[in-house]
């Protein structure tokens, strides 16, 4: 990746990480508990787990031993511990990372970008707001998730998702210059697409086209995240001004 690359980068998990708190701190406390796309996650499980994107070696290392089990339960089980802390301390603990470089030990910049765009909207789709993704953000987000499902190191770090069988198909994003795959059209706004990608059925119902159909039964729950009410057609991709 091309300095100037990482730098945007950089720049779009910012721009969504303040987003994201923005919305949070216009959450009811009903809000907060409610379940996310993320099944058997609550709106304010995923909000503390996205206060878990610096992680060193010693302290991943500390959750695995407190809460031994797969990846998955490693992940909301340490979501679930951060999530008893009051909401206005997880909203600041996301906003204190902006500016900051660091991610999470064993991952690069680009899956601490797919963490916030994805978790941002399984937290705004249920609630029916629309919490705006850089067409840039989501374009990146599209291609880093493509990558992980098409290739073998790349299935490695989309382990946590649950597999999606995409053979046969090509995702036409219907909002941002994004194309991926062979075979029959799916269409929609890349969002949904990339919701998809992340084993997120919800994303389903706002695609299109001849293989869209095939998603309804390919598309499973991601490994402790499921489906929650439709997500939004309009897509709320953002492109750049100028």
């Amino acid at each position: 990746m091309r300095p100037d690359e990482l730098d945007q980068v950089w720049a779009d998990i910012d721009t969504q990480r303040l987003r994201t708190t923005d919305l949070l701190s216009d959450l009811t406390r009903a809000e907060w508990d409610t379940p996310s796309l993320c099944d058997g996650w609550t709106v304010r499980d995923v909000s503390a787990h996205l206060t878990l994107q610096q992680m060193t070696l010693g302290s991943a290392l500390l959750a695995a031993l407190r809460h031994p089990g797969s990846l998955n339960h490693i992940i909301h089980a340490s979501a679930r511990d951060r999530a008893t802390r009051p909401t206005n301390l997880l909203i600041a603990e996301i906003r204190g990372m902006v500016g900051s470089r660091r991610h999470n030990v064993g991952v690069t910049p680009l899956e601490t970008l797919i963490d916030i765009v994805v978790h941002g909207q399984d937290i705004a789709v249920p609630l029916g707001r629309k919490l705006t993704v850089p067409l840039t953000a989501a374009v990146t987000t599209a291609d880093r998730l493509w990558w992980s499902r098409t290739t073998r190191i790349g299935r490695l770090k989309a382990r946590v998702f649950e597999d999606v069988d995409l053979r046969g198909l090509r995702f036409v994003a219907s909002d941002a210059d994004w194309t991926a795959g062979e075979g029959d059209e799916v269409r929609g706004p890349l969002l949904s697409i990339v919701l998809v990608l992340t084993g997120r059925p919800v994303g389903a119902d706002a695609l299109e086209g001849p293989g869209a159909s095939r998603l309804g039964r390919g598309v499973g729950v991601a490994n402790g995240r499921g489906a929650a009410s439709a997500a939004p057609r309009d897509s709320p991709t953002q492109k750049p001004a100028g």
